[in-house]
């Protein structure tokens, strides 16, 4: 789908209408609107938006084969991109063993999905809007059956209402190659993207995640690539 080199920024305060002084520096597109990154998800956002017009797809989970590969990263910023251009989205943290999503958007991680799927709270107590068209849900606690929990029939309702009231849901999914998360979350979803790194992914870990991807009947909607070295040439 796209290739993403990121820059090494520091955080610019942009200054009206949204306090952003607890974003991270991961935002680029928030504080890098006009760089190469920036550009890159918003390429993402629109193959999302046209390439599968027949049949969009509504909840994507956003996974990678091993950790640090960048999926959080790329999920955070699709997100941002898709409420930029209009549209209703709700971002999920469901890698409930390393959680990192209420840290990219400065949020409370005390109460999230969990509680919601348990019954604790309610979706108006735990739901977070960091910037204008663009809600999080953090994951929590961490409970002592990821995996179960993620796989419930509750989590399977709440993805079906969240759909009436969000344009796109996007699931910040654990790495496919660690643990069992994944595959679950992955039947849960309407298509998967996947995230890789240009220096440290392998071929052999990314066959075998296709591989056990499809095993459950999951849609590969498309590839990104991070950490890609960028050449310096303007080509536009």
């Amino acid at each position: 789908m796209a290739e993403v080199a990121h820059p090494q920024t520091e955080m610019q305060d942009k200054g009206e209408g949204t306090n952003l002084e607890n974003l991270s520096g991961e935002l680029v597109t928030v504080f890098e609107p006009d760089g190469a990154a920036s550009e890159a998800y918003r390429t993402v956002r629109t193959n999302l938006l046209y390439t599968f017009v027949d049949s969009p797809p509504r909840v994507v989970v956003v996974t990678s084969p091993g950790s640090a590969e960048g999926k959080s990263t790329t999920c955070a910023n699709l997100g941002v991109a898709l409420a930029q251009a209009g549209k209703r989205t709700l971002i999920i943290d469901c890698d409930l063993r390393r959680p990192v999503m209420h840290k990219i958007f400065g949020l409370s991680g005390k109460k999230g999905i969990v509680s919601l799927l348990a019954g604790e709270s309610s979706l108006h107590e735990v739901c977070q809007e960091p910037l204008p068209g663009l809600k999080v849900l953090s994951a929590g606690t961490r409970p002592p059956n990821p995996a179960e929990l993620l796989g419930s029939q509750r989590l399977a309702d709440f993805l079906a209402g969240a759909q009436e009231e969000f344009d796109y849901v996007l699931i910040d999914s654990p790495p496919v190659r660690l643990v069992s998360d994944s595959i679950v979350l992955a039947s849960q979803g309407d298509g998967v993207l996947l995230v890789l790194d240009a220096q440290k992914t392998r071929k052999g870990d990314l066959r075998r995640t296709v591989r056990s991807l499809k095993a459950v009947g999951a849609v590969i909607l498309g590839t990104v690539m991070n950490n890609v070295k960028d050449s310096g040439d303007n080509l536009y």
